[in-house]
This record gives C-alpha cells, structure tokens and sequence, in this order.
C-alpha cells in the first residue's frame, strides 16, 4: 500500500476560538510548529483531539484542512485520520470520507459507550477494511472506550490487507508485549501511552501517537532516533527527563496539552465542556507542568530588573507566563497563595515575602514576641541549626490542641516548607545576594485529620513553591480558583 506506520507522530489537539468554534488558523500554526520539528505524521480527530464532542461536520471539516495544509507545508509528512465512531455506520462514512479527502491513513477506536463482543468487535473492523482499501490503524484505548481489544482479534485481524498497525494506548506492557509476538511480522504496533514509550521502541514497537508530542516533538524524535542507532541509555535519560510532563499529560489529556501550548505561546483555546482546567488538569499541576516546562527551555525566562532597595538594581531571569513586570520597584510586600493535595492531606500556604526594614519585617517581630496560642511560629531550617534563607517562619492556620499534630506542622510541613525556599533561591526566583535582607512569613494550614507524613511533605512543598513564585512573579493568587471552584459547583449561574 506504501504506508509504513512509525515515527513520531502528534495526536493533535482541536483548537477552538472563545466562542466554542473550530479556529483552523489556530490548528494551522501548530501543523507548522510540529512538522517543523521533524515528526513523521500527524494525527488529527483522535482522542486528544476530542474527537466524541465534535459533531461529523465538524470532523469532516476539521480533517479536509488538516489533510490540505499538511501536504502544503511538508508532503513527506503522512496524515493519519481518526474516524472512529460510536457506531460501524458513523465509521465507515467516516474513514470513507477520509480516505476520498486524500488521508494515508486512518485510525479507527474501538466501537465505546455500549460493551461489544470479541466477535462483533471483530466484525466492526472487518466491515471497514472489506469496504475501504484506505490502510487502516486499530486503535485500543479501553480506558475511554470501554471496550478492550483482545490479542486474539488483533491477530487475526492482521491478516487483512488493509489493516497494517495497531495503536496501543492500555498503557499494559504485558498486552502490548503479546500483540508484538502474535501479530508483529504482520503489522506495525506503535504506542499510544507516553509514559512507557522507551520500553515499547526497545520491545519493538515501531514508534508512537502520542498527546505530549504536541509540545515536545522535538524530544520525541531525539529519543526515536537514538533508539533507531541503538543509543538505548541516551534514550532513556532523555525520557525519564520529560517522565513528570508525560505522567501529567497522560493524566490531564487534551486539557493539559492545551495548557502546556498556550504557556509555550502557541493558543489553542480551551477544551469543550465538560473538560476544563481545574478538574482534569488541577491547579497544582498546571503549576507543576509549567516549572518542568521551563526546565527544558520550552518555556522563555524573561530577564527583568529587580530594585530591592533604593540605588541596587540587580537583574535576574524569572521564568513568567501571562502578565509579568519589567521592574519590580516595590519588594516591601508581596504575596502569594497556593494549594496542593486534596483531604485530608490538602496544603495552603499563604506568603509574605519582603524586606527586613519593612512590613513584613515588622510582622516577623510581632508573630515571634507575641505568639497566639496554638499558633505558635517556628523558624524553618534544613536541618539542625541551620536555619533557611532567607529566614521563614511558619505559622500554623489551624489551632495546634495535640501532639500529633504539633509533630505533622513542625515536622514535616515544616521540612518542606524549608526545602521549597531552598529550592526556591537556588533556581534564581529569589536573588541569592538579597537572601540576607529579606523575611518569608507562611502561614501552613494541615488538615486535623492528616496522618500521612509523606503526602504532606510533598504537598506542602509544592505548595510552598507555588505561593512563592506567585508572589514574586506578580501573578493571580488563589481566590481567583477558588472563584472558579465556586462556579463549577453552581454552572446554571454563570455564563459559559
């Protein structure tokens, strides 16, 4: 058929303008920013894409451009069309539509919403290949069709001649595995699940689908070509390098991706409802994408100028997104809040951060001379007699009435607590040379029924680094999610 399927190949995001609409010039630059990377396919209408809340126009109409601007931009790179469906009816209009709009191939999901036999599964996929001659992608994803392929129907499906690959996104080395050895010299399997793609290449696989290589296509065909010369150490660095990006996108799908492009300036709208930040991507996590994100560069850190006092100006790179300030003149307050976790083990972290000689030096004093009872501040240190800088007291929200939960607060909220400011200044977001002049204030709420030490370590410390770089950076603090929260609960009160 002169199909191959392999490579690196972007399951594609739709991108939507702010009224709800398909925004092609949108889907246009990022056609052009992932081929410019050197990826081998892209994969429009598939899951990532949010294929089930497109109607079939909206589809249709979707795959023409993409089809049309690819082979404009780079006629080398091979679109494969996702036209599954609920239905063998929807299908097949679909994959024939595809494959009369010029596609190289198509992707086809297992039928979903309804649970269906091994047979009529069968029968789904032979139906199509008996009435296309279009090369055709099996596509098992049971997670969100609820419809597992079994190997055996993978295996006797490969005997068809129009069906020449499988897509594998269970994320379950152990079928992708089984798929390789009974149906491997027959089609081509590559993996849809981005955290086990090392594993899968050195297994067999002959490359991958995946949501992150909309933004790290780059990285993707990098680790596809040093596994191709055999490089499988290199390889493996580099993915355990974006590990934390491709747990966080696997997690969040199209909702992420989405996130992660307009942070890297490519604005692809948001996703449509009921999908939407805050649920499948959580507000720490987009924090936590973000930082990763500016890790491997995809994220410019922008040089500002920083007056601390009067007659210092000292110049620093922060990483920032959205609204940042060239000059940050006033460093007498400023403050941030964050929250990580859920209950019982949920962090809050508010902070003042500021100079000595000025509000919060003066709210520094008084917490330490004057303490409420319950309330009692302890100064963070990294480890005995070693207090951080710059100097950090915490103060428990809640009253403090037992051991326990003196022992949950000054121990481990306050090790991270400690770490994150650390941290914090070895990365540059608090200058290294005014550590001395400036006093940190958190205000650490730990649930009365928290119990799990470890889990309130890492929450409290991704929360304490999260109200820290909003803080410095200027940017919203938590009311605004919460806000949002508010308007999840009640969506009949606001508009959409």
């Amino acid at each position: 058929m002169g199909f191959k399927l392999g490579g690196v190949n972007p399951a594609l995001v739709t991108p939507f303008t702010k009224e709800g609409e398909l925004d092609l010039k949108a889907m246009e630059k990022l056609l052009k920013f992932v081929i410019s990377q050197g990826v081998n396919g892209v994969v429009p209408c598939g899951s990532t894409g949010e294929f089930t809340y497109l109607s079939v126009e909206e589809r249709k109409k979707l795959l023409e451009f993409v089809i049309e601007e690819t082979k404009k931009i780079d006629s080398k790179v091979k679109v494969i069309a996702g036209t599954g469906g609920s239905s063998t009816k929807e299908a097949l209009e679909m994959t024939k539509f595809a494959e009369k709009r010029g596609a190289d191939a198509v992707l086809v999901c297992s039928p979903y919403y309804f649970k269906v036999s091994n047979r009529n599964l069968y029968n789904h996929y032979y139906c199509i290949a008996q009435e296309t001659s279009i090369p055709i992608i099996i596509y098992n994803i049971p997670q969100l069709t609820g419809n597992s392929i079994d190997w055996r129907i993978i295996e006797d499906l490969a005997q068809l001649d129009n069906i020449v690959g499988l897509k594998d996104s269970s994320g379950n080395m152990s079928y992708l595995m089984t798929c390789l050895e009974k149906a491997g010299d027959k089609i081509n399997i590559v993996c849809g699940w981005d955290e086990i793609v090392f594993p899968a290449l050195a297994a067999g696989a002959s490359g991958m689908i995946l949501a992150s290589a909309n933004i790290l296509p780059d990285i993707w065909v990098e680790i596809y070509n040093k596994m191709k010369q055999s490089k499988l150490e290199e390889a493996r660095k580099l993915q355990f390098k974006i590990q934390k990006i491709l747990r966080l996108i696997v997690k969040s799908g199209a909702v992420g991706v989405k996130s992660a492009l307009k942070m890297m300036g490519l604005n692809v709208g948001k996703s449509r409802n009921p999908l939407a930040l805050g649920g499948e991507l959580s507000y720490e996590d987009k924090e936590e994408l973000r930082i990763e994100l500016e890790k491997l560069g995809k994220i410019e850190k922008e040089k500002v100028e920083m007056e601390i006092k009067p007659g210092a100006p000292l110049e620093k790179r922060f990483g920032a997104i959205g609204i940042t300030p060239k000059k940050i003149k006033d460093f007498s307050l400023k403050i941030g809040e964050a929250l990580s976790g859920s209950e019982p083990e949920v962090a809050h972290i508010e902070v003042l951060i500021g100079e000595k000689n000025g509000p919060v030096g003066e709210a520094f004093a008084k917490a330490k001379a004057a303490p409420s009872p319950g309330h009692e501040p302890l100064i963070a240190i990294l480890e005995p007699n070693l207090p951080v800088k710059p100097a950090t007291l915490i103060i428990p929200t809640v009253k403090i009435k037992n051991l326990r939960s003196a022992s949950l607060i000054y121990g481990a909220a306050q090790a991270a607590v400690a770490k994150a400011v650390a941290d914090t200044v070895k990365e540059g977001y608090i200058p290294e040379e005014e550590a001395d002049n400036l006093l940190i204030l958190a205000s650490v709420f730990i649930h009365p029924a928290a119990v799990n030490r470890q889990r309130i370590y890492i929450n409290n410390y991704k929360a304490m680094r999260h109200a820290l770089r909003r803080a410095i950076e200027n940017r919203p603090n938590i009311s605004e999610i919460l806000n949002d929260k508010e308007k999840a609960k009640h969506p009949l009160k606001y508009e959409p």
